[in-house]
């Protein structure tokens, strides 16, 4: 049974994979198929004939890779903040992270923050910070440093260490599945990240991957459905699966290194007992 759903799982995904090597013209008339035929690597070449594909990889690996690891940090240290309950500390902070699950201060506050306030216009900081603190992620991951162990917690207080100590030492060695599925939802949003990119990047060599196939596809469609551009039309359904493919395939492959923590990381925060 879990075979068969694993098969149909994948199998979408592989005449996705099957559909970006099969000529134009065979897609056209045909559709998917399990199998490319006739074979062509057309809309591949047309794809890498520039730079422009190579330099958005390059800006999506870097926001996704350093706004990754900061949003883990930072939402490792606000949640063991709130999960300790010290005083006021503790529920400022609380508040401060429910707050945004309820309202927002809307898009042009923080364009004009981001644009004139932080000076990050055409910088890839203005693509990651606006994601850097997901409050969703911050009580699950609050959750999940509740139901470690306190008996640990006071035997490492009572032998004199510091409370830095025992969250680097003890607290996040025994948080690891719960951390590797909150960098994995933060590394798939940035992954995926193209909105705050259009909002505040006009340096086309610093635009990210979903950005860039965003404006290739565009691009395409319309040069194809210009007059008298039949016979030189580029591949248009071929090129929007090989880009499919050229997205999804950091992240995919990127999971099974993740897997292990993902289904453990996910039951520990869900429930408190």
């Amino acid at each position: 049974m879990v075979g068969a759903f694993a098969v149909f799982s994948v199998l979408p995904l592989w005449m996705i994979l099957a559909g970006s090597f099969t000529d134009e013209s065979a897609l056209a008339v045909s559709g998917y198929s399990l199998f490319p035929a006739p074979f062509s690597v057309e809309a591949y070449k047309q794809i890498f004939s520039g730079t422009a594909v190579l330099n958005a990889y390059a800006a999506s690996i870097f926001i996704t890779v350093v706004g990754t690891i900061l949003s883990a940090a930072f939402t490792a240290a606000l949640a063991w903040t709130i999960a300790r309950r010290v005083g006021a500390v503790s529920r400022i902070a609380a508040i401060y992270s429910y707050i945004p699950m309820l309202f927002t201060g809307g898009l042009v506050p923080m364009y004009l923050l981001v644009t004139y306030v932080l000076q990050l216009r055409n910088s890839w900081w203005a693509v990651i910070l606006p994601g850097l603190m997901a409050p969703f992620l911050v009580f699950i991951a609050v959750a999940s440093f509740q139901q470690l162990p306190a008996e640990i917690l006071e035997s490492a207080r009572v032998d004199g260490a510091g409370e830095l100590r025992i969250f680097f030492t003890i607290v996040l060695p025994l948080s690891k599945p719960i951390i590797a599925v909150v960098a994995l939802f933060y590394g798939v949003a940035y992954w995926n990240e193209w909105f705050h990119a259009l909002l505040f990047l006009t340096d086309t060599d610093k635009f990210p991957l979903q950005l860039v196939l965003q404006n290739l596809i565009a691009n395409v469609t319309s040069s194809a459905e210009l007059p008298g551009s039949i016979s030189s039309s580029p591949p248009v359904y071929q090129m929007r699966l090989a880009l499919t493919v050229i997205t999804i395939g950091p992240i995919v492959l990127a999971y099974p290194f993740a897997q292990r923590y993902f289904v453990k990381g996910l039951t520990l925060g869900a429930t408190k007992g």
